[in-house]
């Protein structure tokens, strides 16, 4: 076997991994469509392409509509300004996720409140969920995270046994399901990412699902700046909104991913499942268990990482160690939010920090995923042929039987030792 490649020797993997996004024709023919009927922007509001779009992602999720507009983040914002929460409300989230699902309930007026996670899951902890609860509690916020779902069983009994708004974080969910249902289609909105790195994506853009006609009405108006000019939106009370819509290049693109989109689903699972077969033989780096409920879909693959099985080498260290060999992949994908620089100590711009400040250490199982366990593998890495896949497991078996080597270049070695 070489040496490892972050000790100077060959890495395992130097050639190109699959290439994401993917496109073709039907995005060239998209985009020239767009282009040559001259209507580019978001209005009127929705436009053409807009809302052939709306209507086939809403077919796709399973509810009643869909209303695309510019971000994932304001896809939250948007969430929750439609269930009418209150300026100054709790809302309960994950302390485990992008900055961006705290962003989105700041945006909306609200308080972010943070609970730790489940071991398995790395998704919100119901038992915490009902631990932080207090009158001023007002939604919560379930997100999905990389290839799990929350417990939408349990997370369901809570918030309508307290009569709070659930809406669910699925901007790593596009296609996930839970009991058969399409996530985004189990709370009472769901909110959708179609950044760049996305399952589904159009570089940027977001959507929100529900089968509320009222909340639909009002995310029509509030993603075209409060206008109440359509028949579906006549009735809904006056509200401030913003310049949130979609392009119609947006549109266009994302209407020829969707096209794509079960096929890559399918894609993905058979190389995860040629890959799982492969790690069970490697002791220290173990699978995310699957919920029965559910059917993942592999926004990121996260695995757990033993460092007792690697002499000791921390996370990081093995991360570094990793992408020396060819591999992307990330340790601290997420951090708590509340450690996240981007979370900023700034009040003129973010009224929660102060609060997430006075209360550190309170989510154990976060800290330990983000800084300790998790290996984050991003998807397209399982998008090519079974030989991406044998390079993969080639990689983790190389670190696996040097990793005294790995441990070797950490400790200073006593005078006259060499690697075994």
């Amino acid at each position: 076997m070489d040496e490892l490649a972050i000790l100077g020797g060959p890495p395992v993997r130097t050639t190109p991994w699959a290439r994401w996004p993917e496109f073709g024709e039907p995005e060239r023919e998209a985009l020239l469509r767009v282009l040559e009927g001259g209507e580019w922007g978001g209005f009127p509001s929705p436009n053409t392409h807009a809302r052939t779009f709306n209507r086939a992602f809403a077919d796709y999720i399973g509810t009643h509509s869909a209303t695309a507009c510019a971000n994932g983040t304001f896809a939250i914002t948007l969430a929750l300004q439609a269930a009418r929460i209150s300026r100054g409300a709790e809302v309960i989230t994950t302390a485990y996720s992008f900055v961006g699902t705290a962003g989105g309930i700041v945006a909306a007026g609200a308080q972010p409140v943070f609970v730790d996670v489940l071991p398995d899951s790395y998704c919100l902890d119901p038992r915490a969920v009902e631990a932080a609860f207090s009158p001023r509690t007002e939604a919560v916020v379930a997100v999905h995270l990389a290839s799990a779902m929350a417990d939408m069983d349990r997370l369901q009994e809570i918030c309508a046994a307290r009569g709070l708004a659930l809406v669910e974080d699925c901007a790593h969910a596009h296609g996930m399901r839970w009991r058969g249902r399409c996530a985004g289609s189990l709370g009472d909105l769901g909110c959708f990412s179609m950044q760049s790195s996305k399952l589904l994506t159009a570089g940027e853009g977001g959507a929100v699902t529900t089968d509320s006609d009222i909340f639909a009405a009002r995310l029509e108006a509030l993603v075209n700046c409060g206008r109440r000019d359509t028949p579906s939106t006549a009735g809904v009370e006056p509200l401030l909104g913003h310049n949130l819509r979609i392009t119609e290049w947006q549109a266009a693109v994302l209407c020829a991913q969707l096209e794509r989109l079960p096929e890559q689903h399918e894609r993905r699972r058979r190389a995860v499942e040629r890959f799982a077969q492969g790690l069970a033989e490697i002791p220290g780096i173990s699978m995310p268990p699957v919920d029965p409920r559910s059917t993942p879909t592999y926004y990121q693959l996260v695995l757990r990482y033993d460092a007792a099985a690697f002499e000791g080498v921390p996370r990081d260290r093995f991360v570094e160690a990793l992408e020396a060999e060819g591999v992307p992949c990330s340790g601290r994908f997420y951090v708590p939010i509340h450690d996240d620089p981007l979370f900023a100590a700034d009040p003129r711009t973010n009224p929660a920090y102060e609060r997430q400040r006075e209360t550190p250490n309170r989510y154990p199982i976060a800290a330990h995923a983000a800084y300790e366990e998790a290996i984050w593998l991003p998807h397209h890495l399982f998008l090519g042929p079974s030989e991406d896949v044998d390079s993969l497991l080639a990689a983790f078996r190389k670190l696996r039987g040097r990793s005294q080597h790995l441990k070797a270049s950490l400790d200073p070695a006593p005078p006259g030792s060499a690697f075994a």
